[in-house]
């Protein structure tokens, strides 16, 4: 469907700008997210919409495109930003130990950089080459 083709590439983008530029000093970037970008509600339901819509983008596909494996690395890159800014909205509000998550839940935190990297470069390549298989 192209409703999830459009929303697979502009929220891939978003949340991939929000993962790289979040935790960047004020003094040492030129780069300034707006307010709301660092705004918890707007990173929860970021982190949400882009989550089901990389689940989607695996179930759908455009049409003359593979099934799953056609758009497997914007899904994979919407569904490893969505979690991350998932399980960091959680990590904030939750008491518990740090020993109980998964590692890979923990691998896909400590390096939110690579993720949002990844996510930009999925959302660009998906954008630019949209039948190439695994795009």
């Amino acid at each position: 469907m192209l409703q999830f083709y459009f929303l697979s590439i502009l929220l891939n983008a978003v949340i991939g700008i929000v993962l790289l530029y979040s935790d960047a000093d004020d003094s040492s970037s030129e780069v300034r997210l707006p307010s709301i970008a660092l705004d918890e509600t707007f990173r929860l339901v970021l982190g949400i919409l882009t989550a089901v819509t990389g689940f989607f983008k695996l179930l759908t596909a455009i049409r003359g495109d593979l099934p799953v494996i056609g758009d497997l690395v914007p899904a994979v890159a919407g569904l490893a930003g969505g979690f991350a800014l998932l399980y960091e909205f959680y990590r904030g509000r939750s008491t518990l130990d740090e020993a109980r998550v998964p590692a890979v839940l923990i691998q896909i935190v400590s390096a939110k950089r690579y993720v949002g990297i990844f996510c930009v470069i999925a959302a660009v390549a998906h954008f630019l080459f949209p039948t190439v298989i695994f795009l």
